[in-house]
């Protein structure tokens, strides 16, 4: 009994040996990379359609809307009508502006004859005092007479300065009324919105009757010539990019079709929550009319490489955008080590730089089990 209990125990050690030596030594098929020729480098970015010059116009001034000459999706040119204010209270502070100024040239004119009477005067003081004081002289006349025909000839002399002063002073009165006036002209004409520029009516934000106040907006505009496809980089693939480089754009209401796009413009500051850079596309043959908002997908070409070994991400440990350990098949065994990588492409693929020891291959997907000298059988990754 005892020797039957020992040849099993025997046994069962025996059988769970083989089978762990089954598992851990049986190869294990994993999938290798392979070199690949003429690799295009691309850089995955998600954005949206957005205008350089777009304008949410109003009016300077307050009142009622009495009139909308423009809706969404017109097309207008500079200076061309697109709403109206009630003028009437505006017209009537010009109308009083303009019959100030209508006064004040009657006061100049009342003014200026004032001027010219009181040089008539002081000719005839001056006259009279020179005959006075010729004749006080000969002792002819009284020295009382002559003092006061002097007297006379400054008071003269006064009333003309105080006459040329009014006039003066008018003349001032007769600039600011002018001015007010002009601000009242101003006024009036800002009851009228027109175009800024040749643009394409986005949204119309009121209708007529409304009451708006100064700076409300009416219309939101665009310059249909600056629209763009804004989108956003991840910053780890973002030191790639330069101005003048080529990408395709992909719209989401046309998912099907590839349009032509230019890198115009970098942004300067990355977006510190999401560590996201922010990149503009001008398109080449986008359909028009192009829809503000749409979401984008950019995809831009950073280079190409007649040969290159590209390997997933997924399948490298330790990557801080340099160097990464990966699992090599040399010998039917596997193995690590450490890679220097390169640039990277839209799906997820790092360049290996460097060349590879010989007889190895790059493990595509790190597999279940795998161990230092474990046995492997290999297949090619599609």
């Amino acid at each position: 009994m005892g020797r039957r209990w020992i040849y099993g125990a025997v046994a069962a050690v025996l059988v769970l040996g083989a089978g762990v030596l089954f598992l851990t030594e049986r190869p294990i098929t994993v999938s290798v990379v392979q070199p690949e020729q003429d690799v295009a480098l691309r850089i995955y970015g998600l954005g949206s359609v957005e205008a350089r010059i777009l304008s949410r116009v109003g009016f300077e001034v307050g009142a009622a809307l009495t009139g909308l000459a423009a809706d969404v999706g017109d097309r207008v040119v500079r200076g061309q009508e697109l709403a109206t204010l009630d003028p009437a209270e505006q017209e009537a502070r010009t109308a009083r502006a303009r019959a100030a100024v209508a006064a004040n040239v009657a006061a100049l004119a009342r003014a200026e004859a004032t001027v010219a009477r009181a040089r008539s005067v002081l000719a005839q003081r001056q006259t009279a005092n020179q005959r006075q004081q010729g004749l006080a002289q000969r002792d002819v006349t009284s020295i009382q007479r002559a003092e006061e025909a002097q007297r006379d000839e400054d008071v003269a002399h006064a009333d003309l300065a105080v006459a040329e002063a009014d006039v003066a002073v008018i003349r001032a009165q007769g600039t600011d009324a002018a001015a007010a006036l002009q601000q009242e002209k101003v006024l009036l004409a800002r009851h009228l919105l027109t175009a800024p520029y040749d643009a394409v009516i986005v949204t119309r934000h009121a209708e007529a009757g409304t009451v708006v106040r100064a700076g409300d907006p009416i219309f939101t505009l665009i310059a249909p010539e600056t629209v763009w496809i804004q989108a956003y980089v991840d910053e780890e693939r973002a030191g790639q990019l330069a101005l003048g480089q080529a990408g395709t754009i992909r719209l989401r209401s046309q998912p099907q079709a590839e349009f032509q796009g230019i890198i115009a413009r970098i942004g300067l500051e990355s977006d510190r929550v999401n560590e996201e850079r922010r990149i503009w596309l001008t398109c080449t043959d986008c359909p028009q009319p192009m829809y503000l908002g749409e979401q984008a997908e950019v995809r831009i070409t950073t280079g190409n490489r007649n040969s290159a070994l590209m390997v997933p991400e997924v399948a490298i440990t330790g990557f801080d955008g340099h160097r990464g350990r990966v699992w090599l098949v040399r010998d039917g065994r596997l193995e690590q080590a450490e890679l220097t990588f390169g640039a990277r492409d839209d799906r997820g693929r790092v360049e290996v730089m460097g060349s590879l020891p010989e007889g190895a291959a790059i493990v595509a997907r790190i597999p279940q089990g795998a161990t230092e000298g474990r046995r492997a059988r290999t297949r090619t990754t599609p």
